[in-house]
This record gives structure tokens, C-alpha cells and sequence, in this order.
């Protein structure tokens, strides 16, 4: 083919360029004279040669000359003209030629571009490689540090919650010393008084069934007895119990077993006999199911009752009273205590439900019936009956309803009794002292038991160990402090009343005398009855007789 399309060779241009052949010089065509190069002489050549298509295949693309690419990319790539789809008009085998220059230079282009991309890629990759290595390595490092750090720190967290902790705990050593030895010099002295206590308290116990079995029976039934013939009787109770193995005291008494030595006190001050008889009365009063119905000829119930129930606004009625029933129904709605004095040998029947104690429920409150009238009964109410006479006889209908008591005055009372008078008259400042030492002494007496309760008390309900619980120890300690500070007070308070009670003691021949006159006038009623004289009328006639007597400033002569 002498005149080839131009789309062909100029692809066959491109080719032989890459080929590195020189081109033929030819004379211009355009008849200008010149000699040009034309590049069909060598692609005929190329052309026929039998391994074209393989030596197009074995180029050696990694490897192009710089100069012959610069050609390529500067004479044909940007050429309109050189583009597949416009050489394949021409031909179309000199179009895959086209594309396959077009591969080589974009190849070529990548190859140069790319390649020290690559380098450059593997260069870093080893050094990303190297730096990855010695960065797990520093990291590893770092791991162990921050590991040690994390443990050193739990240590230290450690450390300090165990220096907080001793720290507390040298604290709370510091506050336990402090409430031991606040303790210790608030309770010490106390260890062998609560262990007498204790071994008291642990024998009382061991005898409890007899004592509390024989203290049933004298409230049950010797009420009515003379102090003798309670004696008397208890004893024979207390050898019955010993004969059938029931453990009981071998000085049982009522005052032991169920007296409270406050509130016999608290009765004492208020006019009750000092002697044992009287205070097994007030004893069993306090402690029967049934209300009291007290001999009382000489009056000394009577005035106890008055003085004892005096703050609770005691009413005191009689049967004889024309609206005795309605006080009495006041009294029982309102719960205030109530005396019925001076009665007979018999009692009205409209008293029988209250003497009962016949109780019950209606519409959610305890009632009682009182003759016709339904009424709320209080749970405070209390009833007391009093007579006058000396030798009375009720009826076993009557006496099961109540519970007999015998308060005729004793010997011992009695004189106890004249003794305060004459002392009174003729000591007065005495007896003032003395009454005003009762009265603090009691109250002394009162607050010491309700320390020691309270103590106790704080000792049981207390948790674990006394010494953590500061609350207790406190009110341990102060309950210490007031309580030694009564029992001083309590102490002196006792040596002046063995002071006052010698001195008073100077007179007590009258007193004895004196109970031995009441007693043999006393006793003259049961020659004739009109020979009764009140206890009243003695005392009066004792009284006169102190004014009336010879004053001596000498004791005995007196």
C-alpha cells in the first residue's frame, strides 16, 4: 500500500517512534524541494515482519526511553485525530494498535508515576512496619507501666483506706478508753453491791414459787386477822411448803415478797402505821382482786385513804347520804377513787355489782349496771370501805364480795404514834426535821430505783459491745453521777435522822407507857360495852396531859 489512509499511518507513526526505527527521508510530496521523514518505509517493513504481533507483545514497556515517550505524548495522545473511534473508520486493526500505543504510554505513565508511589508505599510500609513494632512495643511497655501505675494506685487506695481505717479505729480505741474509764470510775465501786444483788435477786428466784404461794394465801384470806395470828399462821404455811419440797425463804414476810420499798414509804408519809401489820395491809390492799372493806375503829385506814388519795381528789361518801348512789356513779365514769366510811355489818345491795366487779361491753366500752342506770366504768377507778366498829360480823355473802382487813392500831404503831406527838410538843424543830428527813429521804430512795431501772434497762437493751455505743455510756455516767450524789445526800440525810431518832429516843418511856393505857382502855369494852373510847379522845387527853404536866429542863424529870 503506496498511499496509506492517514489515520493508519499515523498510527504506524506512533509505533515505529516506540520501536526506536528512524524514518526514511523522502522528498516533500508538496513539491517544496525539501526532504522529509516519513515513517511508512520502516512501518512496511515492521509490518511484514512475521513476529510483530509478538514483538508488540514482548515490548519491553517497563523500560521505554524518556525521549521517545515525551514524542508519543506530545505529537500523538494530544492529537484530535488519534483516538480509537476515529481510527477505526480507517481500519480497524489500526485501531487496536492505536489503543495498544495508548496502553504503553498510559502504562508508562503509571509506571513512572506510581512506581516511586511504590517504593515510596513499600519504603513507608517499612517504616509504618518498624514503627508499628516499636510502637507495640512502647505500647506494651506503656501497658506495663500503666499496669504498675494501676496497681501501685490500688495499693495506695489500699493504704489509705487502711490508714483511714486504723485511723478510725484509734479513734473509736481512744473514745472506748475514754467511756471504759468513765465506766469504770462511774460503775466500779458498784461491783459488790449488784453482785449482793444478784445473789439476793438468784435466791429470791430459787424461792419464788413458796414465797409468791404463801404471799396468795395471806392476801386471800388473813386480812382479817390479828398481827399474831398472821404470824402464826405463815409459819405453819411455811413448814407445810418445806414438808412438800416447795422451796421457799426462810424469813418470809408480805413486805419482802411484794412490797416495794418506794411506794411503803410513799404510804408511810402518808399516814400509814410504820409497823410490819399495817404495812402488810397496804400490801394486800394493793395487790387483792377485791376491794378493801378495813376495821378501822380507831380511824387510821380512814386518814391514810384521805392523805394517799388526796391528789386524785378522793370523794368520800356514807350510806346514809341521800345522793351517795350518783357520786358513786360519777366516780366510776371518771375513774376517781372513792371512800364509803362508817358502815355497818351490812351492805346496801346496789352495791353488789360493783363489789363483783360485774364488767362488760357494750358499743366497745367496759360498762357496769349500778341499780337501773348502765354506766361506763373507768379502768383508774378505785374503792375503798371503811367501819368504825371493833368486832364486826359479816356475813360469808358479804365477805367473799370484799377483802376483810384488820386496821385496829398495834402496840408498835401506837407508840410510834405518841412518840412522834410528845416529841412534836415538846421538840418541835425535831420532829420538823425528822418529818422533812422522811420526806427526802423517800424521795432520795424514789430516784435512786428509777436510776438504777434506768440503768439496767440501758445494760439490756444495749447491742454488742457497751463501750461503741456512746448514747449508753453517757446515760451511765450521768445516771452515776445523780445517783452518787443522792446516795450522799441519802447518807447524811440517814446519820441525821440516828442523831435525831437518839434524842427522840429520850422519850420514849412515855410513849410506851402511854400505848399500854390506850390498850387497857381499849380492852375495858370487852368488860362493858359503854367503856368505849376513841382513839381521838386519847390522843387529845395524852396532849393536855404534856401542856398540863411539869416542865423540868432535865429529860428524865420531865
Amino acid at each position: 500500500m503506496k498511499s496509506p489512509p492517514p489515520a493508519v499511518k499515523l498510527v504506524m507513526e506512533a509505533i515505529c517512534i516506540l520501536k526506536g526505527l528512524k524514518p526514511d527521508r523522502i522528498p516533500d510530496p508538496s513539491g517544496s524541494g525539501k526532504k522529509v521523514e516519513d515513517f511508512w518505509g520502516p512501518a512496511k517493513k515492521l509490518l511484514g515482519d512475521m513476529k510483530f504481533l509478538q514483538s508488540l507483545h514482548e515490548y519491553d514497556k517497563e523500560n521505554i526511553p524518556p525521549h521517545l515517550i515525551a514524542i508519543i505524548r506530545k505529537q500523538y495522545i494530544t492529537n484530535p485525530d488519534f483516538v480509537p473511534e476515529k481510527i477505526r473508520t480507517a481500519s480497524t486493526a489500526a485501531e487496536g494498535l492505536c489503543k495498544w500505543v495508548r496502553a504503553m504510554e498510559s502504562y508508562d505513565k503509571v509506571a513512572k508515576v506510581v512506581a516511586p508511589k511504590k517504593e515510596k508505599l513499600a519504603q513507608a510500609e517499612g517504616e509504618l512496619k518498624v514503627a508499628m513494632e516499636s510502637l507495640r512495643k512502647k505500647q506494651a511497655a506503656l501497658k506495663e507501666v500503666q499496669d504498675k501505675l494501676a496497681k501501685l494506685q490500688q495499693t495506695l487506695e489500699a493504704n489509705k483506706n487502711k490508714k483511714a481505717e486504723l485511723e478510725n479505729q484509734v479513734k473509736l480505741c481512744s473514745k472506748k478508753l475514754e467511756r471504759a474509764e468513765q465506766l469504770i470510775g462511774g460503775l466500779g465501786g458498784e461491783k459488790t453491791r449488784w453482785s449482793e444483788t444478784a445473789f439476793n435477786l438468784g435466791d429470791l428466784y430459787t424461792n419464788l414459787t413458796g414465797d409468791i404461794l404463801i404471799s396468795s394465801a395471806i392476801v386471800a384470806y388473813l386480812g382479817a386477822f390479828t398481827s399474831s395470828y398472821r404470824q402464826a399462821q405463815t409459819e405453819e404455811w411455811m413448814e407445810l411448803c418445806k414438808s412438800r419440797d416447795i422451796p421457799c425463804s426462810s424469813n418470809m414476810s408480805l413486805m419482802n415478797s411484794l412490797g416495794e420499798p418506794v411506794k411503803i414509804r410513799s404510804w408511810t408519809i402518808a399516814g400509814l402505821p410504820s409497823d410490819s401489820f399495817s404495812v402488810d395491809n397496804g400490801i394486800i390492799i394493793s395487790n387483792a382482786r377485791r376491794w378493801p372493806l378495813m376495821i378501822d375503829p380507831q380511824g387510821q385506814a380512814n386518814k391514810w385513804v384521805k392523805n394517799m388519795e388526796k391528789a386524785n381528789c378522793l370523794h368520800i361518801i356514807k350510806l346514809s347520804d341521800g345522793d351517795f348512789v350518783r357520786t358513786l356513779e360519777n366516780c366510776i365514769q371518771f375513774g376517781t377513787p372513792v371512800l364509803l366510811e362508817n358502815i355497818g355489818e351490812e351492805l346496801d345491795a346496789i352495791l353488789e355489782p360493783l363489789l363483783l366487779k360485774q364488767t362488760f361491753k357494750q358499743g366497745g366500752a367496759i360498762c357496769i349496771r349500778l341499780g337501773d342506770s348502765t354506766i361506763e366504768y373507768a379502768p383508774d377507778f378505785r374503792f375503798y370501805i371503811t367501819t368504825k366498829l371493833r368486832n364486826p360480823h359479816y356475813l360469808p355473802e358479804t365477805s367473799v364480795k370484799v377483802t376483810l382487813l384488820n386496821f385496829m392500831i398495834t402496840p408498835e404503831g401506837m407508840q410510834d404514834q405518841l412518840l412522834g406527838i410528845v416529841v412534836a410538843r415538846e421538840r418541835p424543830d425535831l420532829e420538823e426535821e425528822k418529818q422533812a428527813l422522811i420526806l427526802q429521804g423517800a424521795e432520795n430512795k424514789r430516784q435512786l430505783q428509777e436510776i438504777e431501772d434506768k440503768i439496767l434497762e440501758v445494760l439490756s437493751s444495749s447491742e454488742g459491745n457497751i463501750l461503741e455505743d456512746e448514747t449508753a455510756v453517757k446515760i451511765l455516767s450521768s445516771s452515776k453521777v445523780l445517783a452518787n450524789e443522792i446516795s450522799e445526800k441519802q447518807a447524811i440525810a440517814e446519820v441525821t435522822e440516828v442523831k435525831i431518832d437518839e434524842t427522840r429516843m429520850g422519850y420514849t418511856p412515855i410513849a410506851v407507857h402511854s400505848a399500854i393505857l390506850f390498850f387497857s382502855i381499849a380492852d375495858l369494852a370487852n368488860i362493858e360495852p359503854m367503856y368505849q373510847y376513841s382513839l381521838t379522845w386519847f390522843i387529845n387527853l395524852f396532849i393536855a396531859s404534856i401542856d398540863n404536866s411539869d416542865k423540868s429542863d432535865i429529860l428524865d424529870q420531865r
